[in-house]
């Protein structure tokens, strides 16, 4: 197998002396891994090209048998300087950067990982004051994308519209969102005890996240969210992640349940 494409590089460690590996994320592939054999030392074959978050046009090609991916060269398309030179926006992009990784991404959703990770990427470059729950809603999103569902416009027992209730209610285990009525009516021992009461701004805060690209949900999600709208954001997304995909945050990583 040989391909050249546009990537974004996720991480990049070293194999031995003069070598190194590299994780990327390829719009068609997904998440892959591959040996930059003297990516170390060579400046013509790989110039500037192997730091994280950087878009580069690898050239990519398999070992006789299969058993490995090699790097044969790159070219740096683009890098991000005030990622790299500001700790915070550093530090948002690998939160970013690891959910991507303990998530995975499979050949059929990567054009939507590719794309979302990118955004978030320009933003954290070009923003002034990068907004700090930006990880909380990458992670939402993605999960989205990725055909984790829920519904957050209507009760998922009667149909009834949510906006029109000032608040409703999160059930962990089903991975569904009741009107206070349905609630209150039985709903929330019919799965388990678990949940959250939720306000209509998160509701729709996350709507906008599910629905609207990067573009058009960075600032009006983020800047019309009260603090206790996105406290309940972090609850909710985060219970939603770990229950039904399996991730949890802990020791400075994300992890398998």
């Amino acid at each position: 197998m040989e391909f050249t494409e546009r990537v974004l590089v996720l991480r990049v460690g070293r194999f031995r002396e003069s070598d190194l590996w590299v994780r990327f994320l390829s719009p068609t592939r997904g998440i892959l891994s591959a040996f930059a054999f003297g990516g170390a030392k060579s400046r013509r074959r790989f110039p500037g090209c192997l730091d994280s978050f950087n878009e580069v046009l690898f050239q990519v090609s398999s070992s006789r048998k299969n058993v490995y991916l090699a790097l044969q060269e790159g070219v740096l398309l683009h890098g991000p300087r005030r990622v790299r030179a500001d700790w915070r926006r550093f530090g948002l992009a690998q939160n970013c950067r690891k959910f991507l990784e303990a998530f995975g991404v499979a050949p059929e959703g990567a054009a939507e990982a590719h794309a979302l990770f990118s955004g978030v990427l320009q933003v954290l470059e070009e923003e002034d004051s990068p907004p700090p729950a930006l990880p909380l809603l990458f992670r939402a999103r993605l999960a989205f994308d990725q055909g984790y569902s829920l519904d957050l416009r209507r009760c998922a027992v009667c149909g009834e519209d949510l906006a029109t209730r000032p608040t409703a209610y999160f059930q962990v285990e089903a991975g569904r969102i009741l009107c206070p009525d349905c609630r209150n009516g039985g709903g929330r021992q019919a799965y388990g005890s678990r949940g959250m009461t939720i306000t209509r701004e998160t509701l729709d805060a996350l709507a906008q996240v599910r629905d609207y690209p990067l573009s058009a949900w960075r600032k009006g999600a983020l800047a019309a969210l009260s603090d206790v709208g996105k406290k309940e954001c972090l609850r909710l997304v985060d219970s939603f992640i770990q229950y039904h995909v399996g991730l949890y945050w802990e020791k400075n990583g994300f992890w398998r349940a």
